[in-house]
């Protein structure tokens, strides 16, 4: 059958984040309240159009820094100190209501992260623990005593589900955790991420001894630090090992 462009609808491609971060102990999400419509006013996972002149990658980055002034690495279309990965493309028929729109989402693991700026079309921007997101409460009234329900704009609450369970998954067979730590760190401070984005509390002594036990895992800088308080700690940094074997397991909750 000859191609007849009139038989395809427009559609425009677009790039939606899952940014996400540990900040005082819980896993967050970063979000940005929508400027116009639709869902205006609504919070929604950083994100936008892709120009016809950019490719992917470079439209993430672009979108992260207009909507919250968090930049990323221009050349490699990364997040400093982070990993950065695709996560899935999304494209229902109404996913979005001004035309067919097919979002490719990203998946950004970083340390603590400054907080964002909001500019673009956004209103506000800011990180959120990921069970209030999940949970669909609305932020912006969490402090406040109400129990306002609210789900993120289009379908983001479904990429975002899709984006912690990624990690959650990753970090048991590979070395994905130490993506959420500073360049040297603590036992100590990557078991509290393990146990941020698991939603669980791990055994110190156990965990120490299964970190420090796989091979290329954890190397040993050779300093130590007393910002935990109390005595020195170790400090490491990530290993060459891309695999964790034996798997680090997710305790069932």
């Amino acid at each position: 059958m000859p191609y007849d462009p009139s038989a395809f609808p427009p559609f425009a491609v677009t790039v939606d984040l899952v940014v996400l971060t540990v900040r005082r102990d819980a896993l967050c999400a970063l979000v940005v309240r929508r400027g116009e419509e639709p869902y205006e006013g609504q919070w929604a996972l950083p994100g936008g159009f892709v120009g016809a002149d950019e490719d992917l990658s470079r439209a993430a980055a672009r979108e992260l820094q207009e909507e919250t002034g968090l930049r990323a690495h221009e050349t490699a279309g990364g997040f400093p100190g982070a990993h950065l990965e695709q996560l899935a493309t999304y494209g229902a028929p109404d996913r979005d209501p001004r035309m067919r729109v097919v979002s490719v989402a990203h998946l950004a693991l970083a340390p603590d992260l400054p907080s964002p700026t909001p500019g673009g079309d956004a209103q506000g921007a800011r990180w959120a623990p990921v069970d209030d997101l999940l949970g669909a409460t609305d932020i912006s009234h969490r402090n406040a005593g109400g129990a306002h329900k609210a789900s993120l704009a289009f379908d983001h609450g479904r990429i975002l589900a899709a984006g912690v369970e990624r990690a959650r998954s990753k970090i048991e067979y590979s070395s994905l955790a130490t993506a959420f730590c500073p360049p040297e760190f603590t036992v100590g401070e990557l078991r509290r991420v393990y146990e941020a984005v698991w939603g669980v509390v791990l055994d110190p002594r156990n965990f120490h001894r299964k970190v420090t036990g796989t091979p290329g895992f954890l190397v040993p800088t050779g300093g130590t630090t007393t910002r935990q308080g109390g005595r020195p700690a170790q400090l490491f940094r990530a290993g060459g090992a891309n695999l964790l074997n034996p798997p680090m397991l997710r305790p069932e909750v």
